[in-house]
C-alpha cells in the first residue's frame, strides 16, 4: 500500500458491529472516513466523500445495501461496495458485475472473510464467502408452492433486483398504495414474516423460481 490509507465508508445498525468493524478495518491500515446506521445515511456519505471503498450491511433501515449499490452503479460512483450479511443469496454471486459489487459476506465468517476480501477487491478482483454456495440445491423453492399472481411475479422480479415502492410504481405505471397491496398480499400467500425486507429476501433466495 502506498503512503496514502485508502479510503472506507462502512455502516450498520447495530452499533457493536460498527465499532467491532471501524476498529478492525483500522487495524488493517485504512482510513475510516465515514460511519453510518441507516442505509439513506451511508449513501449520503458514499455520494460525497466518493471512497475507495465501502462496506456495507445487507439489512438496514431506509435503503437495503442492495439499494444503495444499485444506486451506486446508477449515478457511475467508483466505490467498490462489499456487502455483509446473514443471508446466503446466491443470486447476489450472478448479479455482482451488474450491481457493481466487489464482495459479498457473510456475518458469521466475517473476521475469517473481510482482510482476504479488503485486499482482493482493494487490486480490483471481487470476493465471496464460500458459505454462500453451500446447500443451495436443498434450498429450492418448488414452483408448484409458489400462488402468485403475473402480477405480483412481475413486481416480486423487480423488488429482487433492489428497487423500491416508489421506483416499481413508476417503472409499472402503478400508484405506490398498490404496490404495498401486492407486496402485503405476497407476504401473506408465501407465509413470511412481516418485516421490511423479507420480500427481498425470499426474491433472493428463489430467483430462479421467478425470473
Amino acid at each position: 500500500m502506498s503512503d496514502q490509507k485508502p479510503t472506507v465508508v462502512i455502516a450498520d445498525d447495530h452499533p457493536i458491529l460498527l465499532k467491532g468493524l471501524q476498529e478492525f478495518l483500522g487495524e488493517l491500515g485504512l482510513d475510516i472516513v465515514g460511519k453510518a446506521k441507516d442505509g439513506q445515511a451511508a449513501l449520503d456519505l458514499i455520494t460525497t466523500l466518493n471512497p475507495k471503498l465501502a462496506i456495507i450491511d445487507m439489512e438496514m433501515p431506509y435503503r437495503t445495501g442492495l439499494e444503495i449499490a444499485t444506486e451506486c452503479k446508477t449515478l457511475g460512483l467508483d466505490t467498490k461496495v462489499i456487502l455483509l450479511t446473514l443471508h446466503k443469496e446466491l443470486y447476489l454471486y450472478h448479479q455482482a458485475k451488474e450491481l457493481n459489487l466487489s464482495g459479498y459476506i457473510l456475518k458469521e465468517f466475517a473476521l475469517e472473510d473481510l482482510s482476504k476480501a479488503v485486499s482482493i477487491v482493494l487490486e480490483g478482483g471481487q470476493f465471496f464467502s464460500e458459505k454462500i454456495f453451500e446447500g443451495m440445491k436443498e434450498n429450492k423453492f418448488q414452483t408448484e408452492e409458489t400462488p402468485l399472481t403475473p402480477s405480483e411475479v412481475k413486481i416480486l422480479r423487480l423488488i429482487a433486483v433492489g428497487l423500491s415502492t416508489k421506483d416499481i410504481a413508476s417503472k409499472l405505471f402503478i400508484s405506490e398504495r398498490t404496490v404495498d397491496k401486492h407486496r402485503s398480499n405476497m407476504i401473506t400467500k408465501l407465509q413470511l414474516e412481516k418485516k421490511h425486507n423479507s420480500l427481498l429476501i425470499w426474491a433472493q433466495k428463489n430467483r430462479e423460481i421467478i425470473d
